[in-house]
């Protein structure tokens, strides 16, 4: 069973083409990245598969199911991890908010979602998905006091203690140093091991040396699989430039 499977998805805002005749599909353990100008549609795509909006046509199947009944099987990390620095929250209670429910089996929904303590079986999915991320040692550190390498790490384990079969990352190294990006990918090409990644990302040149397959998004959707024939990668006159780099970048790969 494939993971994800998109096909002839076309969606618009308001009679306002966004996508259009999206195919491409995405196998265990593979990593796939989303790349192409700002408004080209990334976002949208992503809110499509985590059933956010609905398409105008066509159809996304996760591991068989409608995106909205296969929520509970993704993990998904935002962009934007440095909201509320000041808020003295810890490292654990922000990875204790990936997914307390099956810990607390048999508790009502009001202890569910105001715990008056952490159980053992949170404590330990913490410290487990935190070992995974390299952060085990930060359990106490307040979030704000972290650099944003650290912090993206932290948001990735709260993600993993969903115990997703796919996670989703919205541009995960937008705010961290060269260094800490290596890092980061490094992370996610290991956890591949685990789950399908996938991965929205600007970073052309650190990108094509992690991902699997790369699905260009301007308005129309172009995939290309790293390790096979490109599907459909074309250059018409007056795309935008990263196109052009995109292209030089991935004919150097072959």
């Amino acid at each position: 069973m494939k993971v994800l499977e998109v096909e002839d998805l076309s969606f618009s805002y308001r009679d306002e083409p966004v996508l259009e005749q999206i195919d491409f599909t995405l196998d265990k353990h593979e990593f796939l990245a989303i790349i192409g100008p700002n408004g080209g549609g990334k976002s949208t795509l992503i809110k499509l598969i985590m059933g956010e909006l609905r398409p105008t046509r066509g159809s996304i199947r996760i591991l068989g199911s409608d995106p909205l009944s296969a929520r509970g099987r993704i993990g998904y990390v935002p962009q934007n991890t440095n909201v509320n620095l000041e808020f003295p929250i810890r490292v654990l209670d922000v990875v204790m908010m990936g997914n307390r429910a099956p810990h607390r089996e048999g508790e009502s929904l009001l202890q569910r979602l105001f715990p008056v303590r952490y159980n053992e079986g949170e404590r330990r999915c913490a410290y487990t998905t935190l070992q995974k991320v390299g952060m085990q040692d930060f359990l106490e550190r307040r979030i704000g006091d972290l650099s944003g390498g650290q912090r993206q790490r932290v948001m990735i384990a709260r993600a993993l203690c969903a115990h997703p079969e796919m996670l989703i990352l919205d541009e995960p190294t937008s705010s961290i140093d060269a260094k800490g990006q290596k890092e980061i990918f490094d992370l996610l090409k290991d956890l591949t091991k685990e789950m399908s990644i996938v991965v929205v990302s600007h970073d052309l040149s650190l990108i094509t040396d992690y991902a699997d397959k790369v699905l260009y998004l301007n308005r129309e959707g172009y995939l290309h699989d790293l390790h096979a024939t490109p599907i459909r990668l074309e250059t018409p006159e007056g795309k935008h430039f990263c196109e052009v780099e995109m292209m030089q970048m991935l004919g150097e790969r072959r």
